[in-house]
């Protein structure tokens, strides 16, 4: 497939890497400039581009970048054909982005970007740590896989997500429509804790709505603490305690 990923951090470099890695055509870009993505984004033979150029003749585009960036990548989402997967992999923190009144007063986060960009939206790779994501993939029917949950109200959106979600090393789970999005955002059963299929059903089932916002910003205050001091298999013990 014909990727274009919108945002080189952690998530956007592993997603680069992984799916070039893949077979994919991958096309990745930043705020900045192709020339400042980092060559670890580019080593399996994924392309730096301009935001512009990233998304001309794709088949997927995969926002991988915080709220502060939409604005700016809103005409060029416009811009694609209606059969093209749009992914968005962000996660809504107030702290750092700015309130959002509509989602404070309740819209699931997700379904706010589709009707702020007006174009369908798949939510796909928000759920998993950024270390879980780069070093714990595993071979399809492996035991212990980790799997990730997927949201989207077009059914063979979701589907091309469940694909590519399967070449990064994880398990696709189907979490249903856009409006369901809200049991995989930060503060929810299965927010960092590295679930395996079988057991990703029943955490997104326990998932509470009201509590989230409670334990998202719990978890936020808790990592600042000691930021960049936290081993994976830590952040995933805490969020087990914080949110299952």
């Amino acid at each position: 497939m014909k990727i274009g990923i919108l945002g080189a951090g952690n998530i956007g470099t592993t997603l680069a890497q992984k799916l070039a890695a893949a077979g994919h055509d991958v096309k990745v870009a930043n705020s900045r400039g192709p020339e400042t993505i980092s060559a670890e984004a580019l080593e399996t033979g994924a392309r730096a581009a301009t935001a512009e150029d990233a998304v001309v003749n794709v088949d997927v585009a995969i926002l991988s970048m915080p709220a502060t960036g939409f604005e700016k990548v809103r005409p060029l989402i416009a811009a694609l054909p209606e059969a093209a997967v749009v992914i968005d992999t962000s996660n809504y923190f107030p702290n750092r982005d700015g309130a959002n009144p509509e989602i404070e007063a309740g819209k699931v986060e997700s379904v706010w970007l589709q009707e702020y960009l007006g174009r369908q939206v798949t939510k796909a790779w928000n759920a998993i740590f950024m270390q879980s994501f780069a070093e714990k993939g595993l071979p399809k029917g492996q035991h212990g896989r980790i799997a990730v949950p997927i949201a989207g109200d077009r059914p063979q959106d979701r589907e091309i997500a469940m694909r590519l979600m399967d070449d990064t090393g994880f398990d696709g789970f189907d979490a249903g429509p856009l409006s369901e999005s809200w049991r995989q955002q930060p503060g929810s059963p299965v927010y960092c804790t590295d679930l395996t299929y079988d057991e990703m059903g029943p955490a997104l089932a326990a998932a509470e709505r009201k509590r989230l916002p409670k334990r998202r910003e719990l978890a936020a205050a808790v990592f600042a603490e000691r930021i960049g001091q936290w081993d994976k298999e830590t952040v995933v013990r805490i969020s087990r305690a914080l949110f299952m």
